[in-house]
C-alpha cells in the first residue's frame, strides 16, 4: 500500500491556489455588464439613466498664455438601442452649454450649478455627438464633444 506524504507548504500552497482560482471565477462571472459609463438595468421597459458633468482642463503653454478646455464628463457612453435614456447632466465648469445631439432633435442648455434632464430613445445603431454650441473647436475652447454609442 502507497501512500501520498504532503508536506505542510504543499498543502497550503494548493488551498491557496484553489482559493485564488475560486475567487477570480467569482469575479470575473460577477462583473458582466459593469461598466462605468452604462447603467444596464435587468427589467426591461425600464429607463436608462446617464449621469454627465460638465468639466474643464486649464494650462499655460511654455510663453506663458493661459488655455482651457471644455468637455462632457464621461465623454463616451454607451446605451440600448430602442431603449429610453435619461441623460442627467449638471454644470459644474463654464456659465452655460447649449447643447443639441446630432441626428436627433434633441437640444437643450447645461448652467452652472444646475441640473438638466433630457429624455431620448435612439432607434438606430451608431455613434451619435453631443456637442456644445459655444464649444465645437479648438479656436472655443473645444471641442466639447461626447460620444453616444447605440448598440
Amino acid at each position: 500500500m502507497k501512500f501520498i506524504v504532503l508536506k505542510k507548504g504543499s498543502i497550503i500552497a494548493i488551498l491557496v491556489t484553489i482559493l485564488v482560482i475560486t475567487v477570480g471565477t467569482i469575479w470575473s462571472l460577477s462583473s458582466k455588464n459593469s461598466y462605468p459609463t452604462v447603467s444596464l438595468s435587468e427589467k426591461t421597459g425600464e429607463k436608462q439613466v446617464i449621469q454627465l458633468v460638465t468639466g474643464e482642463f486649464k494650462s499655460k503653454t511654455a510663453d506663458g498664455k493661459e488655455i482651457e478646455a471644455y468637455r462632457w464628463d464621461p465623454g463616451t457612453i454607451v446605451v440600448e438601442k430602442g431603449r429610453e435614456v435619461e441623460l442627467r447632466i449638471y454644470g459644474v465648469n463654464g456659465m452655460e452649454h447649449p447643447f443639441y445631439i446630432e441626428g436627433t432633435d434633441v437640444k437643450g442648455t447645461v448652467k452652472k450649478g444646475k441640473e438638466t434632464v433630457v429624455d431620448v430613445t435612439f432607434s438606430k445603431e451608431g455613434t451619435y455627438r453631443l456637442i456644445c454650441k459655444m464649444h465645437e473647436t479648438i479656436e472655443n475652447n473645444g471641442p466639447m464633444i461626447a460620444y453616444i454609442v447605440v448598440d
